[in-house]
């Protein structure tokens, strides 16, 4: 409430998808995916350890950390309402559909206000929160609700509850084919479900910000685009806008990449303008003139919804804004240097990896469930463990560091569940928060092991182009 090689004889029994061949059997639709089959069966003791720390996790999560949660804001006397982000986009869809009333309003503000808090705030109470609640995204985000907008708001936040971690969940595979990164199905199956027991999957469930569902298009607009399906990651990439703040980087990145070549890629582009257009004139026939509105909640949300950057806690702010603009204009560099890169190439997944991790750790909004950028970078790597003997000392630290901190979450967390059932409940709820402790040091620390694993490909170039 408060807050994872066939002959050419063989090949003609198969049938073709992009570069994959499939035969008949159901599971090798999974190679589809870059995941490899595995004979034998031992590995589904991967499977079984990723149960149990998802087990451990979860039951901190429920049991844990949200009555610790629930303590603090009961303590503090503040308003205590559904607690759901979705809750301003499902009214928002109701008003505007049902009613034709504007979600943007103040007085629609409000009515948001009543549900997530309980009663509209009070500007007058030093301890009401600062955080408006209000209809702060692009209205076709509306379409995406309309099956649901008729629905009891309590049955809608269980549906998309579950919703949203299904799409963590499918996002692995996605970003897997993207990197072109092979599993076996185990391996698969075991990722998934740890993808699912991780802060951003955590908090999706309890707050219903749907990030993870823009993410999932993301990731899917970047798996189709390695199969060489242009026409729909554009419009998935389109979809990924509904959470501009979160894809808008990636989803330059992507069009910048087709801009480079647009005798090949232009499909990409033009199904992307085409898609992102239509929903945009949908959301005009229904709210005439709400871009401008729009635009006009973006920028009060700024004066009460947002946080230091990563960068901000991390430096003082003169020199956060000096790592902030030398990080974005080392990226920007990447970008354009391998902007010729084959969709599914390693240059094309690392720049995926270091565009996400950089929007994470620049981006003025310190909330969890953003926190599924890191989803590639980590899979990323993942895929470059193989030739970490070949490495420098400072990216296999940096690697280790990074996979150090989200081990210690499960660890700790499997703990705190453990240590619950023989002591006593204060002692646990003094030490709810120990797992988030190398959560947000995870953000930065990827994109460093990024940069660190990515840095000898770009100074190889650079010594051959010169």
């Amino acid at each position: 409430m408060f807050l994872p090689k066939n002959t050419t004889q063989r090949a003609r029994q198969h049938k073709t998808v992009g570069n994959v061949w499939l035969n008949e059997h159901p599971l090798q639709a999974i190679r589809m995916l870059g995941v490899k089959l595995s004979d034998s069966w031992r590995d589904v003791r991967w499977v079984a350890l990723a149960f149990l720390i998802s087990l451990g996790f979860w039951y901190w999560a429920l049991h844990i950390l949200a009555p610790a949660n629930a303590a603090v804001v009961y303590a503090a006397h503040r308003p205590v309402g559904n607690n759901s982000d979705l809750y301003a986009r499902w009214l928002g869809a109701r008003e505007v559909f049902l009613h034709r009333r504007d979600p943007y309003s103040a007085e629609v503000t409000r009515e948001i206000q009543t549900g997530f808090y309980g009663r509209p705030l009070d500007p007058a109470n030093p301890s009401d929160p600062k955080a408006q609640e209000s209809f702060v995204y692009p209205l076709y985000i509306v379409f995406l609700l309309a099956p649901v907008m008729e629905l009891p708001f309590h049955t809608v936040a269980v549906i998309f509850r579950w919703l949203l971690l299904a799409s963590v969940t499918a996002s692995v595979p996605l970003w897997m084919c993207a990197i072109r990164l092979r599993w076996t199905w185990t391996g698969l199956m075991a990722g998934m479900l740890l993808a699912t027991s991780t802060s951003p999957a955590m908090y999706e469930y309890f707050q219903q910000n749907l990030a993870a569902i823009a993410l999932l298009f993301l990731a899917g607009a970047a798996a189709t685009l390695a199969a060489g399906r242009l026409p729909l990651a554009g419009v998935m990439l389109a979809l990924s806008t509904i959470k501009p703040d979160t894809s808008g980087l990636v989803v330059l990145w992507l069009l910048i990449w087709a801009a480079a070549n647009i005798r090949e890629r232009g499909r990409l582009l033009w199904w992307f303008l085409g898609s992102l257009g239509a929903l945009i004139i949908g959301a005009e026939i229904y709210s005439p003139h709400w871009i401008g509105r729009f635009f006009k909640a973006v920028r009060e949300y700024s004066s009460y919804g947002t946080d230091p950057s990563v960068i901000q806690v991390l430096l003082p702010v003169p020199l956060a804004m000096l790592v902030t603009a030398a990080l974005v204009a080392y990226v920007a560099i990447l970008c354009w240097k391998w902007r010729q890169s084959a969709a599914g190439s390693e240059h094309f997944g690392w720049v995926l990896a270091l565009v996400g991790a950089t929007t994470l750790v620049i981006l003025p909004k310190l909330a969890a469930y953003n926190a599924l950028l890191l989803i590639p970078g980590l899979l990323v790597l993942i895929a470059q463990s193989p030739r970490s003997s070949k490495s420098s000392v400072l990216s296999r630290a940096l690697t280790k560091a990074a996979f150090g901190c989200q081990i210690w979450q499960w660890i700790s967390a499997g703990l705190l569940s453990l240590g619950s059932l023989v002591l006593p409940p204060h002692w646990i709820q003094s030490a709810a928060h120990l797992p988030d402790y190398t959560f947000i040091p995870l953000w930065p620390i990827t994109l460093l092991a990024l940069i660190a694993v990515t840095a000898p490909a770009r100074k190889k170039e650079s010594q051959q182009v010169s």
